[in-house]
């Protein structure tokens, strides 16, 4: 059976164990504009979330996701009831943001390595160049045939109404434009 004296000594023991029970009061002060208290919090929040970070995502990420989250604190500060606890909302802001730095990281992961990015990006460049030189050797009806139909992925209709050419004619050119190059690379 608990004595009056234990009740009263309940909610000590769990201040002690919880250390973020004055969050809340932080935060209220902090919205009704003291400034050190609202520091206070950041830096206490910004522990807490780094070691929540730690446990979840690999160590690159720990500190983006940590900063997210201090972020979204900061801007969502003024609907947070100070009457309630602040570290199962910020726990809640955490998830989200854990959550969206794994899908992140999952995006990346399928992502091309930028080394094959800046090598693609080389061969795209000399191709293109390489493709002009081609093309400058062309009638310029023949080219823009070329360009228009097998290089912007247009239509024969599409191509024909551009270039004011009968949708046979840009056919043509086409056709003659690329036996020309075929007969210039041998």
């Amino acid at each position: 059976m608990t004595t009056e004296a234990d009740a009263a000594h309940v909610p000590s023991r769990l201040a002690r164990h919880d250390k973020t029970a004055h969050w809340s009061d932080l935060m209220a002060r902090g919205r009704a504009g003291d400034h050190r208290a609202y520091n206070r919090l950041l830096m206490e929040t910004n522990v807490w979330l780094l070691r929540y970070f730690r446990r979840r995502l690999p160590a690159a990420h720990v500190e983006d996701a940590a900063q997210e989250t201090m972020l979204a604190l900061h801007h969502r500060r003024h609907d947070f009831d100070c009457a309630q606890p602040l570290r199962p909302w910020l726990a809640a802001i955490a998830r989200f943001k854990w959550v969206d730095r794994l899908r992140l990281m999952e995006r990346e992961a399928a992502a091309p390595p930028m080394e094959t990015i800046v090598v693609s990006h080389e061969l795209d460049v000399v191709s293109c160049h390489a493709v002009g030189g081609l093309l400058g050797q062309l009638r310029p009806a023949q080219a823009d045939a070329i360009r228009m139909v097998k290089l912007d992925g247009l239509s024969i209709v599409e191509a024909a109404a551009r270039s004011g050419q009968s949708q046979s004619l840009v056919k043509i050119n086409i056709h003659r434009g690329l036996k020309r190059l075929a007969a210039t690379c041998r």
